[in-house]
């Protein structure tokens, strides 16, 4: 192979990058100081990555966050809430300080910090923080779960449809509790960049608890909502809906097996299409376009591999996920695009989000 001056050109800065000598004279010089300080805690970060997300997880556990969110307290006071000696609790409190969970409020005061109001504030990223728990303990051992192709831990144990089971009441209860509370997020970002008020009916496929329809329902409340998901999921979003005087039909099935739901002029798949390898994601797409009539709307909302400034979020992050669900893979916008057309769809274009790192728009037209 016929090497490009690309090739030539990462040769050189690598090595020069990874010369000991460069990385001292780099730390020394004034004009390249903060640059190698930045590195210095980048390649550091990468190497402590996890003790930082364990340590979010004992103050979010611990409800050592909650507390502060009350106003500052002494140690001793935490020391109470997280049931931890004195010791320990000044230790896990400092650990909070550096990753500006917390920050000092006076001598032996605490406070919540910005981050950590931000965290508090993201109802979605907290249940996350707890359920990694099982992702963690599927990545002890990365290579292994690369080599065996993902599944088969505890992670894939949580989400039973990810090895094509239906689940159980209980297991439903708790994923579709998890995916509601993670959601909103998700829901403001597709609707802040949608405009639904020429569509008269919409239809959430694999829409859960109905996290999602409840938004649309806040933000254009003339629409005719339907959830279409696994029976006993829809049966709790039905019981749900009348629970709360909600008129929204929620209609049982498999998006495999059952032929969806006609009448919809607009059909979501929020966080659905990532969860599924690409054959039965494109027979997703394919059931959806038999369910439309001509000039009707497929709204695609879920993160996106290769969005710039959110790498981490799609291939790293994602893409180690659903490898321990035993299903998915985070895709580039352009090749959810191409799904689209190979589906059945006329046109599909992307639409800019506001934070594509919490999720991107792909909008089709059947």
């Amino acid at each position: 192979m016929t090497e490009t001056f690309g090739d030539h050109w990462r040769a050189w800065r690598n090595g020069l990058v990874g010369d000991p000598g460069f990385q001292r004279w780099a730390s020394r010089f004034p004009l390249t100081r903060p640059m190698a300080r930045r590195r210095a805690q980048t390649l550091f970060d990468l190497s402590a990555g996890f003790i930082y997300s364990q340590i979010a997880q004992a103050c979010v556990r611990s409800g050592l966050l909650t507390r502060l969110s009350k106003g500052p307290a002494s140690v001793a006071d935490l020391s109470a809430v997280v049931d931890l000696n004195a010791d320990a609790t000044l230790r896990l409190v400092r650990a909070a300080v550096a990753l500006k969970l917390a920050e000092p409020a006076g001598p032996d005061r605490y406070a919540l910090g910005m981050e950590g109001a931000a965290l508090l504030g993201a109802p979605g990223v907290t249940a996350m923080i707890e359920h990694h728990a099982l992702l963690y303990a599927d990545l002890a051992d990365p290579l292994a779960l690369l080599r065996r192709g993902g599944g088969g831990g505890a992670l894939a144990g949580y989400w039973p449809y990810a090895d094509g089971d239906t689940p159980d009441p209980e297991a439903a209860a708790a994923y579709s509790g998890l995916m509601s509370v993670s959601q909103a997020m998700v829901s403001a970002q597709v609707l802040d960049a949608f405009d639904l008020s020429r569509h008269r009916r919409l239809m959430d496929v694999g829409g859960g608890q109905g996290t999602f329809l409840r938004a649309v329902g806040a933000r254009a409340p003339h629409l005719d909502l339907c959830l279409f998901d696994l029976p006993p999921v829809a049966a709790r979003a039905r019981a749900a809906f009348a629970a709360e005087g909600l008129t929204v039909e929620a209609a049982g099935g498999s998006f495999f097996d059952d032929p969806l739901p006609r009448g919809a002029d607009v059909i979501s798949l929020i966080r659905i299409l990532h969860d599924h390898d690409d054959g039965p994601a494109l027979d997703i797409l394919r059931a959806v376009r038999k369910a439309l009539q001509s000039g009707a709307t497929l709204l695609i909302g879920e993160p996106f591999a290769a969005e710039p400034g959110a790498e981490r979020v799609g291939d790293a992050y994602f893409g180690m996920y659903l490898l321990a669900m035993g299903s998915g893979r985070p895709r580039p916008i352009r090749e959810v695009i191409d799904m689209c057309r190979t589906a059945g769809f006329s046109t599909a274009r992307r639409v800019s989000t506001a934070m594509p790192l919490i999720a991107g728009l792909v909008v089709a037209r059947a």
